[in-house]
């Protein structure tokens, strides 16, 4: 009895560290949950530009939407403490404003950031001019001005292209 014992012990243990089951041969395995991976949609609110930088507080943490013509990149906003976006993860960008028609400037007061790596596969075509959609989320309303993160730009349409000059024959 007492050898019985021991064996018995010991084909245990021996059967753990050969990873033998003890489950009858016709089981099925039990399978671990596969996980979905979904990724996210969120429903963006369109709004004017103008309107978002008259009102950033209405927008402050919600998705928002915007059609807007696209000036140039920028660093305007990067690395401010109350509204910190690191220079080396992002850069910014301008959009042109609406509300004036007879000069090009800048709606420097809308804190658009997009991260560089994002930027620098999807936005390297991107021209002064073009009319983009931008849909982001407004995460900061430092200085009283609205501070997207951007996560997608859509070209609309692309500024039309130059007509080449014929070059000159000697």
């Amino acid at each position: 009895m007492k050898y019985t014992k021991k064996i018995s012990i010991f084909l245990f243990a021996l059967a753990l560290t050969l990873n033998v089951s003890f489950l009858p041969v016709n089981a099925a395995p039990v399978k671990a949950p596969e996980k979905k991976i979904e990724q996210a949609k969120y429903d963006y609110t369109s709004v004017e530009a103008l309107s978002l930088v008259n009102n950033p507080k209405l927008y402050l943490n919600k998705r928002i939407k915007i059609d807007a013509t696209f000036d140039k990149f920028s660093i305007i906003g990067l690395d401010y403490e109350p509204a910190f976006r690191d220079s080396q993860n992002y850069i910014s960008f301008l959009i042109k404003r609406d509300d004036v028609k007879d000069h090009q400037i800048p709606l420097s007061e809308l804190k658009l950031m997009v991260k560089r790596s994002y930027a620098e596969k999807s936005l390297l075509d991107l021209e002064s001019g073009d009319k983009i959609e931008i849909k982001g989320k407004v995460f900061s309303t430092a200085l009283n001005d609205p501070w997207v993160e951007v996560e997608e730009v859509v070209i609309l349409s692309p500024k039309k292209p130059k007509v080449a000059k014929p070059a000159k024959a000697d």
